[in-house]
């Protein structure tokens, strides 16, 4: 009997590591989902049809700021030459909430990073695993242009409050 319960015990010890990263995965995609994720970074999404082969893979329509430039939602599935593959969930976290790089480089404004600054650590790290979760979509989102430059894809007009 005791046996039994052993065993009982240490399957459960042994299935806890994977359910809560699985459980921990399954709330980044919540938030990601809430968050509307894919609405920016699904190519085809802002034209109202987004790719599901594209699903956070970047997207081919941007947004034109003025003064500023054209920008293309980058690619945020785990490929390591078109996405986020080189970046750790630290790296990811940093992004999400202070709009900076790991190079240092700011996000487009277009990005709503200080909203996002207000996760908690929880689900900032959970949205992170859920990114790092995903299949690596090679995929390379148009560069972005100055203000000056002539925009490689099209894109939407940000309009500013005057």
């Amino acid at each position: 009997m005791k046996t039994v319960s052993l065993s009982a015990f240490a399957l459960v010890l042994l299935a806890t590591p994977a359910t809560a990263a699985e459980d921990l995965v399954k709330r980044g995609e919540y938030l990601a989902r809430i968050m509307d994720c894919h609405g920016c970074h699904t190519n085809g999404a802002l034209a109202g049809k987004p790719d599901p082969a594209l699903h956070l893979a970047g997207s081919a329509v941007g947004f034109g700021i003025p003064d500023l430039g054209v920008f293309y939602p980058p690619n945020l599935t785990p490929d390591r030459e078109t996405g986020l593959g080189a970046w750790s969930e630290a790296d990811i976290v940093r992004a999400v909430r202070t709009g900076t790089r790991p190079d240092g480089r700011q996000l487009v404004p277009v990005m709503p990073w200080p909203s996002y600054a207000a996760l908690t650590d929880a689900d900032a790290t959970a949205l992170a695993a859920y990114l790092k979760s995903l299949p690596p979509v090679r995929h390379q989102a148009p560069p972005p242009v100055g203000a000056s430059g002539k925009a490689p894809a099209p894109y939407l007009s940000v309009m500013l409050p005057q």
